[in-house]
This record gives structure tokens, sequence and C-alpha cells, in this order.
């Protein structure tokens, strides 16, 4: 993480500005319950990241081209491409929880562009304690009913003290489905399990 003052800072202080990535920064996304633990486990090495709450998302600013090969669930690094522009709404440096996008952690001098080695062991971690053990092979999505290459375990159907069929989603539908509380419970328990044997 960058001990400078940042050479960067967001535009505008009406309203979100969609900027485009990889011309002063990359930036990493993860769901926010993944985002959540992530910022738990990295504590103050996390420089700044936006929060979008109308899709669920948390955004690392992080250094051009330092992320490129990553390979973790429902984490996506966004960066520009040879033939196309990404853009990531970036909203006005006050701008804090009362608004559904915002600075989460805000940007400042020591602030700015988290260290991906640090984020890359962080968001490893949460996504196996939030999400669990990834599923073998391609499953079909509850309600798009299209095979994904991500399944995510929304529900696990029990009868009585047996589990029975494990319900899957794509990423995209995953934060839609009506909340199972075993389900979480066992998210919640396999978490606590591992931070007692580290």
């Amino acid at each position: 993480m960058s001990s400078e003052a940042p050479l960067w800072t967001p535009p505008n202080t009406e309203d979100i500005e969609a900027l485009p990535v990889g011309e002063w920064w990359d930036a990493v996304s993860a769901p926010v319950p993944v985002a959540d633990r992530a910022l738990e486990l990295l504590g103050d090495r996390s420089g700044a990241v936006i929060q979008d709450d109308t899709y669920g998302k948390c955004y690392w600013l992080i250094g051009i081209d330092t992320a490129r090969s990553w390979c973790l669930r429902q984490v996506r690094v966004l960066t520009a491409l040879t033939d196309e522009g990404t853009l990531l709404g970036v909203p006005p440096a006050s701008w804090g929880a009362e608004h559904r996008t915002h600075w989460r952690i805000s940007l400042g001098r020591g602030r700015y562009l988290t260290d991906t080695h640090h984020l890359a062991r962080a968001l490893r971690q949460a996504v196996d304690e939030v999400l669990g053990p990834p599923p073998d092979g391609r499953q079909l999505c509850y309600r798009c009913q299209l095979p994904t290459d991500e399944p995510v375990i929304v529900a696990v159907e029990h009868s009585g003290s047996v589990a029975g069929a494990t319900i899957y989603a794509c990423p995209s539908h995953a934060r839609t489905y009506p909340r199972d509380a075993v389900a979480e419970a066992g998210a919640m328990r396999r978490a606590l399990g591992r931070d007692k044997i580290r």
C-alpha cells in the first residue's frame, strides 16, 4: 500500500462518475460478504474500497496489471483490455454509507492502492470461509437453469437430520435466493472453526 499522497482523486463532487479502469488503477471486485471477511483479514493493510450496494459488490483499487492472472470464485479483476474499455462507477470522495455507492474505506494519504499480495491472501481465505468448498464441476442454476462454471451453494435441503439435495445458483442469481438459516449457520461454523485452528 502506498504511503504517498494519491496521484488521483475522484474528479467530481456531485454524482457517481464512470471512469476507465487501467488509466490510474485497476480494480478487484468481490461480493460484499466475501469483502467483509477479506477486510477483517486485511485490517489496516487495505487501501481505498468502493462499496456498491445496488449490485452487492466491493471494489479495491490496485496497481495497473498487478492481478491479471487471478482466478478466485466470484472475484473479478477489472483491467483495461486490448479491444474494449472497462468502466467503474466512482462516487465523490465525500460519499459515505448514506449513499448506495460509497467509499467503504475512504481514499486518502496511505489509503490509496491495496497491495495485491496481501489482498490475494485475504480474498482466498475469505472465499473459502464464506463460500465453502468449491463444488465439483458445473452445476445448474436454480433460477435460470443454465450451467455455471462458478456454482454457488445457496441451500441444502434437509430431511429430518439428514442433508438432502444441494441447490446451486450462478453468481448473478445467488444473491436473490431466499436465505437458508441452516446453510448460513454451517458457513459461519466453518469460518469460526478455521479461525481457531490458525
